[in-house]
C-alpha cells in the first residue's frame, strides 16, 4: 500500500478494516500483508475505544465506576512502509472529538514551549500532563524518534504521566522501542521509558518490504542536480511561477527571495547555521512552497548540517510543503558517511517522494503548535 495519504470518504463510525478495503480497491495502490495484519490490531483497538466511549457514559451517568482504559500502539518498520498511512486512516475513523495527530517534532516543540509556560507550578511536567488529558483522550504521534537528551530526559515522566490519566497513544517510528535513543548521552536514565513503552503499548513490526515512496512516478523537476547557474535559473523562473510578490514582507533568516507563500533559502544558511526545528516548524505553516538552493554532498565533518537537513525535510513532509531544490548529487549520495547517515535513507526516501505527482497535489498543512 502507498505511503501516500489516499482520501477516502470516512464515515463516522467506518471501521479501519472497512477503510483499508476501500483503500485497497483505490487505483494504483497495492495490498500488502504486513499492512493488513497491523490493520486488525488498529480495528480491534478500534472497536475497543468504540466499547470504552458507551461504557464510560453508561458508568459515568449510573456510578462512579469507570472502565479500563484500551491499550495503544506502537507502530515501527522501514521507511516508506505505510505507517503514517495505517495511523491517519485509523485516527479519521475514530469518531472522537478529544483526538489529536500531530508530528513528533512538533509534539516535543510544544512540550519545551508549554514547560517554560507552566514553570510557576510545583511540578511543570505533571501540569502539562494533566492539560493534555483534559483536551485529549486520542493521541496520534507521527514519526516517534528520540534523538536529544533533553526530550529523553522529559518523555518518560510525561508518557507515564499520560498513561496514568488515560490517553491512548498511537504512535509510528522507523524503530522499535529498544532502538530509541541508540547511542545517546545518558541512554541508561531512558531504560526505563523504554521498558514502559514495551509494556503499556502493543508494539507492532510493519518490516522492511517494499519502500512505496521510491516507486512513485510523474516525477517532476524539481530537485535539480548540479547545482549551477542554469539551476538557479531555472529555480528563478518556478519561484515567478509559484510566488505572489510582495517586497514588504520579512523573515528573521536570511533568504534569497521571499513572497506570500514560498520562500527561498541557501542550503548553507538554513541548514549550515544554527537553526532548530522550532525554525522550520515556523516556515512549514507560514509558506507552502520552499527553495532550497545549493545543496552540497555532506562528509563526516557535516554531520551538524545533515542532521539540520533531516529535521527539514521531515517537518516540511508532515506539513505537505512542496519543496524545490538544487544539489551537487542526488538525494541517495548526498550524505553516505559521517554520525546518522545510516539514518538518512528516510530522508533519502521522503526527498524522492516530494518530487511526484501525487505528493504535489497534497493540500499544505497548517498545523498548529499550541496544546
Amino acid at each position: 500500500m502507498s505511503s501516500n495519504p489516499v482520501h477516502i470518504n470516512t464515515q463516522a463510525g467506518m471501521s479501519p478494516k472497512d477503510w483499508y478495503q476501500a483503500a485497497s480497491q483505490t487505483s494504483g495502490l497495492v495490498f500488502d500483508p504486513a499492512q493488513a495484519s497491523v490493520i486488525e490490531a488498529l480495528d480491534s483497538l478500534w472497536h475497543q475505544l468504540m466499547d470504552f466511549k458507551t461504557k464510560r457514559n453508561h458508568f459515568l451517568g449510573r456510578s462512579l465506576l469507570s472502565p479500563d482504559v484500551p491499550k495503544g500502539i506502537y507502530i515501527w518498520g522501514g521507511v516508506g512502509r505505510g505507517k503514517t498511512f495505517l495511523m491517519d486512516g485509523f485516527y479519521e475513523c475514530v469518531p472522537y472529538r478529544r483526538k489529536r495527530r500531530i508530528h513528533y517534532h512538533h509534539f516535543m516543540a510544544e512540550v519545551h514551549q508549554r514547560m517554560k509556560q507552566l514553570a510557576d507550578h510545583d511540578d511543570p511536567l505533571i501540569a502539562l500532563a494533566e492539560r493534555i488529558e483534559e483536551s485529549t483522550r486520542l493521541l496520534c504521534l507521527d514519526e516517534f524518534h528520540v534523538d536529544d537528551i533533553a526530550d529523553a530526559m522529559i518523555l518518560g515522566r510525561l508518557l507515564s504521566a499520560l498513561f496514568e490519566r488515560g490517553v491512548v497513544l498511537i504512535t509510528t517510528s522507523n524503530y522499535p522501542p529498544s532502538g530509541l535513543y541508540p547511542h545517546g548521552l545518558q541512554r541508561q536514565n531512558f531504560l526505563p521509558a523504554i521498558a514502559m513503552l514495551e509494556r503499556e503499548l502493543q508494539v507492532l513490526n510493519l518490516g522492511n518490504g517494499d519502500d512505496y515512496r521510491l516507486q512513485v512516478g510523474d516525477k517532476e523537476s524539481r530537485y535539480i542536480v548540479p547545482s549551477d547557474a542554469e539551476s538557479e535559473q531555472a529555480m528563478n523562473a518556478m519561484f515567478e511561477r509559484v510566488a505572489t510578490h510582495d517586497n514588504q514582507m520579512q523573515h528573521p533568516i536570511p533568504h534569497k527571495r521571499i513572497a506570500a507563500h514560498a520562500i527561498w533559502f541557501d542550503f548553507q544558511e538554513l541548514c549550515g547555521k544554527a537553526h532548530g526545528q522550532s525554525d522550520y516548524l515556523h516556515i512549514a505553516q507560514r509558506f507552502h512552497t520552499v527553495f532550497l538552493s545549493d545543496i552540497p554532498v555532506l562528509h563526516a565533518d557535516h554531520s551538524s548540517s545533515a542532521r539540520r537537513l533531516t529535521w527539514l525535510i521531515d517537518v516540511l513532509y508532515d506539513n505537505n510543503v512542496q519543496l524545490v531544490a538544487s544539489a551537487a548529487a542526488a538525494p541517495a549520495s548526498l550524505y553516505t558517511e559521517g554520525v546518522g547517515s545510516s539514518e538518512f535513507h528516510r530522508t533519502v526516501s521522503r526527498m524522492i517522494e516530494m518530487q511526484s505527482a501525487s505528493y504535489m497535489r497534497l493540500v499544505h498543512r497548517t498545523l498548529n503548535v499550541t496544546l
